[in-house]
């Protein structure tokens, strides 16, 4: 399943929030080197309950808003998506 993912890097503190039916994900890691990606990829494997070699970046590997392919059905990713508030 293809999810939708807006980044915002450089946070005082990680965190996972819903805007609609896509994500919002800070990170504490500056985007350099690709530290944000693999910060990125490493929070949602957690989140998630699936490996990291499971995720990929589909599209926006440079950008702020990106595409993410996740191993999840789309009744498993609402469950996950229940479970989380809604960001500002």
């Amino acid at each position: 399943m293809n999810i939708e993912i807006r980044v915002v890097t450089r946070a005082k503190r990680q965190a996972i929030t819903r805007e609609g039916t896509s994500l919002k994900v800070k990170l504490t890691s500056p985007p350099r080197d690709g530290k944000a990606n693999e910060e990125l990829i490493g929070n949602l494997a957690t989140f998630f309950g699936i490996r990291r070699s499971d995720i990929v970046i589909v599209r926006g590997e440079k950008d702020r808003r990106k595409v993410v392919s996740v191993p999840l059905t789309e009744d498993e990713f609402m469950v996950k998506m229940a479970g989380i508030s809604e960001g500002k």
